[in-house]
């Protein structure tokens, strides 16, 4: 069976280190994108109220999931893209 999600690429030594919050306690979202969640951390691009941020989730550990920042889409996609390409985490 072949995984359907995207793989995060390994971290680039030259990546952006992300801030990391709180997450909020919206109630409705929209799941953008996911990646494979056949590895221990998996990332989810959430839309709420037309506001977009990245979910980070550790597998195996208390549900306490930072978020990103919320931000416009453009900057939101831009951010996953250097997530999956391992430019960022």
């Amino acid at each position: 069976m072949s995984c359907i999600a995207p793989h995060v690429a390994p971290l680039q030594a030259t990546h952006e280190r992300l801030t990391w919050l709180k997450p909020r306690d919206d109630d409705r979202y929209r799941l953008v994108g996911w990646t494979c969640d056949c590895r221990a951390v998996v990332y989810e691009l959430r839309s709420s109220g037309g506001a977009f941020f990245v979910h980070r989730i550790v597998q195996g550990r208390p549900r306490t999931i930072p978020e990103t920042g919320r931000t416009r889409a453009a900057e939101a996609h831009k951010l996953w893209l250097a997530i999956l390409l391992g430019q960022a985490r």
